[in-house]
């Protein structure tokens, strides 16, 4: 599989002028290479404008979630939407949406984890079904959103249920990068899978935000990481065989207890 992670800047609160953005962006990086799927990072359409979202959170069916689907049918590819903030029942929730190659969205997953550093559960409410996972050309995969990285056991949830590769969309912040990094190559090496990851770069209310999109392998090697503070594309081939080779050699799994877990 052949993957493209856009590392964008975000125009706070003008979602229009994002999806002009990830537009033109796709034109380019279709028109360059062959590729089987584009991943978006967190809150793209509004970046983190949290206190004004109920001005601009869009509705279930929402427009950016049919703009992205006839993005993917147009161009034959499957799309890993970021996360869009989207209302449903009065709430605002943190929601990730996937896109299959003729446009059907086949997954979508709230984020569950919200971050009190920023109060985030004065604006959102935190998602109320399991991550699960949904399968693009055959491979297995699962998405969580920014926060949810620090928790092992959403992870491992997902490695259980078959992931051979999880997805991180995220706003991470520079003054965490040293975990961004870590916990990465933590849940790729414990979970025995590929780490994908598109994070933003830019700053929004005197946050810079850290860049460092990545792709860690069942092996706990970076093999692509993008830059710090440069708007870019990471472009990287996946072979997804790498999982149950990694899985037969440590046979991490054959060895849990569960019984035996508090």
């Amino acid at each position: 599989m052949k993957l493209a992670l856009y590392q964008m800047d975000i125009v706070p609160g003008n979602p229009a002028a994002n999806r002009n953005k990830v537009k033109n962006w796709v034109e380019e990086v279709m028109a360059a290479e062959n590729l089987d799927m584009l991943v978006l990072p967190e809150m793209w359409t509004t970046a983190y404008t949290l206190p004004n979202l109920h001005t601009m959170a869009e509705s279930e069916k929402n427009e950016t979630a049919q703009w992205l689907a006839s993005l993917a049918k147009a161009y034959n590819v499957n799309i890993i939407g970021g996360s869009i903030a989207t209302m449903e029942d009065e709430k605002i929730y943190n929601r990730a949406l996937v896109f299959n190659r003729v446009g059907d969205c086949i997954h979508q997953y709230d984020k569950m984890h919200l971050v009190p550093m920023l109060d985030e559960h004065l604006y959102l409410a935190g998602g109320k079904e399991k991550a699960a996972i949904f399968t693009v050309d055959g491979i297995k995969m699962g998405v969580i959103i920014c926060y949810d990285l620090r928790f092992p056991e959403l992870s491992r949830q997902l490695a259980l249920a078959g992931a051979e590769i999880i997805v991180i969309v995220a706003e991470w912040p520079e003054a965490r990068k040293d975990h961004w990094r870590i916990l990465q190559r933590a849940r790729a090496i414990e979970n025995q899978c590929f780490i994908v990851s598109a994070n933003r770069v830019g700053t929004y209310n005197d946050v810079q935000f850290c860049g460092r999109s990545t792709v860690v392998s069942p092996w706990g090697e970076e093999i692509a990481e993008g830059s710090m503070e440069k708007e870019e594309t990471i472009i990287v081939t996946i072979d997804s065989t790498q999982v149950p080779a990694v899985r037969n050699q440590v046979p991490v799994f054959q060895s849990r207890r569960p019984n035996l877990y508090g």
